[in-house]
């Protein structure tokens, strides 16, 4: 399902109601009055939550209105012109930076962040560590058993994000070589939704970003030395890169209405901003 976080200042605010101090006023952004919205990865929704949230506080005026629903959701509406930033967990297509270009929407990409994508079993489960070939197999229907990888016997199910995922995208590019999903897997719509699931099925395997990991589920250490080396998820070791999985995050937004987003891209960029970064559960670009 669709998540929608509205942060507001003022006496109608729902979520966030304050009188601005003088302070406040000086510190008021170039989107007074008008709301800034915000659409797209699931991965980076809990972050950018947490942004708007801090933002609100130091602009009495804010107004910014943050949905998930995916990666390739969020380009679509910055394309449409139905959101003021788009958030991706992947790169920018081609397809679609083309459809900027012929309709002349030059735009500016960020990196906000970075993300380890830990691979989640559920906590019942004895495998603990997995090889980028063994998940490869997985995800690709030619591994259906645990005790195919030293586990028990119990049929292995699979769970991934569905097609508009960035996350779907980048863990087919770099952990299954290119190669397709099996059609056995069970797309989810939300990372929450691949959570629940493992957390209550033995047999189930997934993949979220970092900041997702919760005590219901597992996160599995990986290898993509063949065996040679196994690590697990953790800020730590995304921070000194030795965890294999990770990847940048981005906002995309229009030139044509930078003075209107930039103060919050900036916000974010700010050392307060990617201390938030930290505390969330992602890595600092700073």
């Amino acid at each position: 399902m669709k998540k929608v976080w509205i942060i507001a200042l003022g006496l109608s605010a729902g979520l966030i109601a304050g009188c601005g101090s003088g302070e406040e006023k000086k510190n008021e952004s170039a989107n007074s009055g008008k709301e800034l919205t915000i659409k797209g990865s699931d991965t980076v929704l809990p972050l950018t939550q947490s942004e708007s949230e801090e933002y609100g506080k130091k602009h009495a005026d804010a107004r910014l209105i943050v949905t998930g629903g995916g990666s390739g959701t969020g380009i679509t509406a910055l394309i449409d012109g139905n959101t003021d930033i788009a958030m991706s967990s992947r790169k920018i297509k081609l397809d679609e930076r083309m459809s900027l270009e012929n309709a002349k929407k030059p735009f500016s990409e960020v990196i906000v962040a970075h993300d380890a994508l830990g691979v989640i079993v559920n906590p019942f489960n004895k495998v603990s560590e997995l090889t980028r070939e063994q998940l490869e197999g997985i995800f690709t229907g030619k591994i259906t058993n645990w005790k195919e990888v030293g586990g028990e016997e119990m049929k292995i199910v699979v769970y991934s994000r569905e097609t508009s995922s960035g996350t779907y995208e980048f863990f087919k590019e770099h952990v299954m070589d290119d190669k397709n999903y099996a059609s056995t897997v069970l797309n989810m719509p939300a990372t929450g939704g691949i959570i629940e699931s493992v957390s209550k099925t033995k047999g189930a395997i997934g993949y979220v970003g970092l900041a997702y990991i919760e005590k219901s589920v597992k996160p599995l250490k990986v290898s993509f030395d063949s065996g040679k080396t196994f690590v697990a998820p953790s800020m730590e070791n995304a921070k000194n890169q030795s965890y294999p999985i990770t990847r940048p995050l981005y906002y995309y937004y229009l030139n044509e209405s930078e003075e209107f987003t930039k103060p919050f891209v900036d916000f974010v960029l700010s050392a307060e901003g990617q201390k938030i970064v930290e505390t969330v559960g992602y890595v600092p670009v700073k």
